[in-house]
């Protein structure tokens, strides 16, 4: 919008509905009836959308044309075409949509609310007599509003129950289409999607239809898309990576956790995973291979080996330089396990020590001693015990001569301690 424009929304806020718009008579410059609103014309990806044409069904022979905006004259009463001889609109521009078509009754992720809605009616801002599409109309009010129903229905909801339906309007920056996979093709700086919380997009990306799901999924850049994934439910995991290429997926994949990751090649068909596999850096693709030897239902199919582990000699320093420079390949942070030269646990030093102490000292000095562990082929009703009698964030997983060989993370055991709790 330019500087007069704003300043028009300013001084006189006039809004139209869609519903309002649609079928209404379009006169020529003549004043006779011309036709009649079929549809509006926009590019839905702007922040927000500018009609720059209408299409018309003509009154004399039933021909749907696209008149530009600019030949139009329009106020809210009456929409006349400027001149007896228009200009017809043979194409529209690519990034333009029929709103009608695009829009109504179709699904829209509310990114204010983190909900899929339907959408009902649409509401424009009228600037200068242009029209700028800024609100969705998600409420029973605007499906009255389209079937020609809202003074009945109206009267009677306010003559029996002395109620009013309001309008459940959505700012058009918080609406992300989702009815054709080509609207979603946005940079991830315009994309608003990537703005939710991966908990969030995994619900979104789970009451979708399969053809949207992968569109909203394919639409993430590979670091969201792979946090969702961790997010969503193991089925929904599964048909999205199936329906990628191996290269692709491996991409997200290598950019889950360990354990994560390992769970979602142990569900795809063998080959899938193989292809998968194949793709990955030879030093992730062996972690992954070493995990998924493990059933799931036991410890070893829990954990994860992306953790630090140290001997006791080591310095504070060393072990805060090396989170620093590999944290974002590290499932575990908060601990640091103390080892001897066979692997054996020695202690457990928290990052919270590690900060507190010089870092000169050495962590056999500040290490505690006292650690919890399960052994590789323990279950996860046993496991699920320990992380509530003890209240630890990770669990060490050791062989039967007691070398360290993993850590499970809290999280993944939170469908066991959900049970445990009664939900």
């Amino acid at each position: 919008m330019d500087a007069n424009t704003k300043n028009e929304i300013k001084k006189t806020p006039l809004f139209v509905f869609f519903s309002e718009l649609m079928g209404k008579k379009i006169y020529d410059a003549n004043g006779n009836q011309a036709g009649s609103v079929l549809d509006m014309i926009a590019n839905v990806n702007l922040p927000y959308p500018q009609v720059t044409a209408v299409l018309i069904r003509l009154a004399r022979d039933k021909q749907v044309i696209a008149v530009p905006w600019r030949e139009i004259s329009f106020t809210p009463e009456q929409i006349r075409l400027k001149n007896e001889r228009y200009e017809l609109l043979k194409a529209y521009n690519s990034g333009d949509s029929r709103l009608k078509e695009t829009l109504l009754d179709k699904q829209v992720v509310d990114t204010d609310g983190a909900k899929i809605r339907r959408v009902n009616d649409l509401q424009f801002l009228v600037a200068d007599q242009a029209l700028f599409l800024v609100h969705v109309d998600v409420g029973f009010r605007g499906l009255l509003r389209r079937v020609g129903l809202m003074r009945l229905f109206g009267f009677f909801l306010h003559a029996l129950f002395d109620y009013q339906l309001k309008d459940r309007l959505i700012s058009w920056k918080f609406i992300q289409p989702v009815s054709s996979p080509d609207l979603l093709r946005l940079t991830i700086a315009q994309n608003r999607l990537a703005q939710l919380h991966p908990a969030d997009l995994a619900d979104i990306i789970e009451e979708l239809d399969i053809h949207q799901r992968s569109a909203v999924f394919n639409a993430l850049d590979i670091e969201t898309a792979a946090e969702t994934l961790e997010e969503t439910d193991p089925k929904v995991q599964v048909s999205l990576i199936e329906g990628m290429s191996a290269e692709n997926a491996s991409d997200i994949i290598e950019e889950m956790s360990l354990s994560e990751a390992a769970d979602l090649l142990g569900d795809l068909p063998p080959e899938k995973a193989e292809g998968i596999l194949n793709e990955m850096e030879d030093d992730v693709a062996e972690d992954m291979k070493e995990l998924l030897a493990h059933p799931e239902e036991v410890a070893g199919g829990l954990m994860t080996t992306a953790y630090s582990s140290f001997g006791p000699a080591r310095t504070v320093s060393d072990v805060l330089d090396y989170i620093h420079r590999e944290q974002e390949d590290l499932d575990l942070i908060y601990y640091t396990y103390v080892v001897d030269e066979h692997d054996h646990i020695l202690g457990v030093v928290s990052l919270r020590d590690l900060l507190a102490a010089a870092p000169e000292e050495k962590l056999s000095e500040i290490m505690d001693t006292r650690v919890v562990s399960v052994n590789i082929r323990e279950k996860k009703g046993r496991i699920a015990d320990d992380f509530f009698k003890y209240g630890i964030m990770a669990l060490p997983v050791v062989d039967d001569d007691e070398r360290l060989e993993g850590v499970i993370l809290f999280k993944n055991l939170l469908e066991v301690v959900a049970t445990r709790l009664g939900r």
